[in-house]
């Protein structure tokens, strides 16, 4: 038996996809297939939910020292695009949230800034917690936590302690990109390494803190590397069981230094979905997959829900990083969301970051 066919009875009785398996099924390229059985799986898991909530983004600064090829919202002190929100500013973007009782989660992801010290973070943090006690502040992926355990000198456990202490209830799961240090080398060469962003997040589950986690798609990485981060995470959540939910991101070349010196084109619908009912399938022990809409579009978001994904994200509101590549539209009502899932025949839920459902 080759390994295609080994995938489609494996796939038809429940079983779980090894590495070779899932390249044949790359390579096979039956896209309607894949969203059949992806969607299987998704209704196994979550019946005809699909998931969404209210949130908020909040980049607190885009001045950063790593400078990576792959980043468009990155800049340098002095760059007429730099800014840095201190906590006026934060409590200013607060205050002008409408319906802040509505608000489930505050997302906060920024940069590496060379000057700002951990208990700027810590801060920030603690100001989001006192302004709105009520909601789950979703915080800093582990490329920064790397960063913030390296400026204070203390270890990631440390940090972890600290900032579950000033608020934060979830950890975000972009940073990841590709999880292979030959790719990192090439498009974030001075992010943390594969193996760091991975004990991290080992570390964090360890701490009870659940995380999500995700892939950065369709640059300079071969169809083997994507696999093969999937895996890692899968091998991790065997371990831990402390990822939520599973974010694919495709990659925005607009206005980034790897686009140019690469010449790269984002990469189409069909192979965004044909990755989002691949994940679903390898990820046999993740209960969500998000359609992320300001990646995909929100025509892809909503048939990325016949492909196995089970949650649109939120309302977001200003997200600054994925529009600085070139992404339209930063935020969007409940109103629009909801419709969106009830045109698939999904019955759209509200929840907040621990996907529990709003009463």
């Amino acid at each position: 038996m080759n390994s295609l066919q080994s995938a489609h009875e494996k796939i038809s009785s429940g079983q779980r996809l090894e590495r070779d398996e899932i390249l044949a099924l790359y390579d096979e390229n039956d896209l309607l297939y894949l969203a059949e059985s992806a969607r299987r799986v998704k209704e196994a898991k979550t019946g005809k939910k699909v998931f969404y909530t209210v949130n908020r983004h909040i980049n607190l600064t885009n001045v950063c020292n790593a400078n990576c090829p792959l980043c468009a919202f990155q800049c340098q002190s002095g760059d007429n695009r730099a800014f840095t929100l201190e906590l006026a500013d934060i409590a200013k973007i607060l205050s002008l949230v409408p319906c802040p009782q509505s608000l489930s989660e505050i997302h906060i992801v920024s940069s590496l800034h060379p000057a700002k010290d951990f208990a700027y973070y810590l801060d920030a943090v603690k100001l989001v917690k006192k302004i709105l006690p009520h909601v789950g502040i979703n915080a800093f992926t582990p490329v920064e936590i790397v960063n913030f355990s390296k400026i204070s000198g203390k270890t990631v456990a440390e940090v972890l302690h600290d900032l579950i202490d000033a608020g934060v209830t979830s950890l975000a799961g972009g940073g990841a990109e590709i999880l292979s240090d030959r790719v990192r080398e090439i498009i974030c060469p001075k992010k943390c390494s594969a193996s760091q962003w991975l004990e991290v997040m080992r570390t964090a589950h360890g701490l009870g803190l659940r995380t999500n986690a995700s892939i950065m798609y369709g640059h300079v990485e071969t169809v083997a590397e994507r696999v093969d981060h999937l895996l890692k995470l899968r091998a991790l959540q065997d371990d831990t069981g402390g990822f939520q939910a599973m974010m694919l991101f495709p990659f925005h070349p607009a206005n980034t230094e790897l686009g140019k010196r690469f010449n790269l084109r984002r990469v189409g619908s069909w192979e965004d979905l044909k990755m989002l009912a691949l994940t679903r399938l390898t990820l046999d022990n993740f209960a969500h997959v998000k359609a992320f809409w300001i990646m995909l579009t929100l025509p892809i978001a909503q048939l990325a829900l016949s492909f196995g994904a089970d949650d649109l994200d939120g309302t977001l509101g200003e997200e600054k990083i994925i529009h600085a590549a070139g992404a339209a539209g930063s935020s969007i009502t409940r109103g629009a969301l909801t419709k969106l899932i009830s045109e698939t025949g999904y019955t759209p839920v509200e929840r907040d970051s621990f996907y529990r459902e709003a009463i």
